[in-house]
């Protein structure tokens, strides 16, 4: 029910795991429709509305039975493939069971429950690989909480920090998007069951029984309300896998940057064949963060088509639910992707400590700045000592002497003996442990709270 890479065998499995292509594959969409059928006939006859017997008919349909190709043949007359569906599965039931098939229920309710059963079992996944991403982040940060890099502020040297933290940063972020997965789920795994307006006039007074029966057959939740034209739901679903997948691109870009040739200090896991050039026998392209960042930037639009969905007109619109079909299983896709590829970083990232300290002393001591100025700041005013390393600063470009060399060279330092101190890496490495011990705390109870989620 959606076209585009995700569903290329020669570029989807760069973009998408197999398992999540599965969640959303045309026969996983017809067996949940099936599924959903099944659910509304066992909810009807527990009330006496159909014949005994339909459920287990409509569940004696096999899903492979039923010619996909022609289904889709015949929705580009009807518009949905609810329609041929429907008649397609009528003739694989006793003729003493017909009518009573698709009782009180529309189009969209098959259609939007189908897609909720089949977005179960995506977020399952999701929540697996959530899990295994923050474990690895987390025991990233800790083996590195004590190793010295650059911490970089518009793309240049700025103050020393640990790798561990940055790892840290990393974790926390997804951290704070996985802590939403269990509000998300809750408010997304909602029967659909509302008739053609809304109001399951269909059904008379038996409407809201067999609404909840629906939803408990196929252990889901109930809205108040019909949501046919409601898509909060929808739209936030998409917003948070859009806010993930950012997680995660944050991590690839500073990666991404860290690996480039003149910085050198990471590298993605090495795989044989992955990241080469069909030109330049050398290459060693960061193909994760290249995942990662393709899925960021292509999720920002499909959640965009979310958004706009949301302005749905009357009792059921048309063309804006329709949208939906290509954007909500296609960030899920995207989503399975990047987290695949943001697991493969967080638990195989090569990290050069040799390259990251002769960063730090490359710039020649100006990486320390800032603590300089601030042990000088008592001895001889703040705005004294900000204009004295400064200038320092342009002394150390121009010539190539160390930051502490030049300054000591000025009388109006030259006896602050504890000046060598703002040169020690020790402070930045103290300074970022309980920042790690906070993230990796927080990551942990995050990841109680995703295997709780019933």
């Amino acid at each position: 029910m959606t076209f585009s890479a995700l569903d290329s065998e020669l570029v989807g499995p760069l973009f998408a795991t197999e398992a999540m292509r599965a969640c959303f594959a045309d026969l996983a969409r017809v067996r949940a429709m099936l599924a959903a059928e099944a659910a509304l006939a066992r909810a009807e006859g527990s009330l006496g509305l159909v014949p005994d017997g339909l459920a287990d008919a409509i569940e004696a349909v096999n899903p492979s039975s039923l010619d996909i190709a022609a289904l889709g043949r015949q929705t580009a007359v009807s518009g949905v493939p609810s329609i041929p569906f429907v008649k397609a599965v009528q003739k694989r039931l006793p003729s003493a069971l017909e009518k009573s098939f698709h009782k009180g229920a529309t189009t969209q309710d098959i259609l939007d429950t189908a897609l909720v059963l089949c977005m179960r079992d995506a977020l399952d996944l999701v929540a697996a690989d959530l899990d295994a991403v923050l474990a690895a982040l987390a025991k990233l940060a800790d083996t590195h909480r004590a190793t010295p890099c650059v911490g970089r502020t518009y793309g240049q040297h700025a103050a020393p920090i640990t790798f561990g933290y940055k790892a840290a940063v990393w974790l926390a972020g997804v951290a704070e998007a996985a802590d939403q997965f269990r509000d998300i789920r809750k408010r997304l795994l909602v029967a659909s069951l509302f008739g053609p307006v809304g109001t399951l006039a269909g059904l008379g007074s038996n409407g809201p029984a067999v609404l909840e029966a629906f939803a408990r057959e196929l252990r889901l939740g109930v809205a108040p309300i019909s949501w046919h034209a409601l898509r909060a739901r929808v739209a936030g679903a998409g917003a948070w896998l859009t806010a993930l997948i950012g997680s995660l691109a944050k991590m690839a870009t500073d990666v991404a940057n860290l690996a480039s040739t003149e910085v050198g200090e990471v590298a993605e896991p090495y795989v044989p064949g992955r990241g080469g050039s069909s030109a330049m026998p050398h290459k060693r392209n960061p193909v994760s963060c290249t995942v990662i960042l393709a899925a960021h930037a292509a999720a920002t639009g499909l959640a965009s088509t979310l958004q706009m969905a949301m302005a749905a007109a009357h009792e059921r619109p048309a063309g804006l639910w329709h949208a939906e079909w290509h954007a909500l299983p296609s960030l899920f896709g995207l989503a399975s992707g990047a987290l695949r590829e943001a697991r493969s970083l967080a638990e195989g990232l090569e990290v050069d400590t040799l390259r990251m300290r002769a960063n730090i002393d490359i710039t020649r001591g100006l990486l320390f700045a800032d603590a300089a100025a601030a042990r000088l700041g008592p001895k001889i005013g703040r705005d004294a000592s900000h204009e004295l390393v400064e200038h320092a600063a342009g002394e150390v470009r121009r010539t190539g002497e160390t930051l502490l060399a030049v300054l000591q060279r000025d009388p109006r330092v030259a006896h602050v003996e504890e000046l060598a101190a703002a040169f020690d890496l020790q402070p930045a490495i103290s300074a970022a442990a309980p920042w790690i011990d906070q993230a990796i705390a927080e990551g942990a109870a995050v990841r109680g709270r995703l295997r709780q989620t019933p």
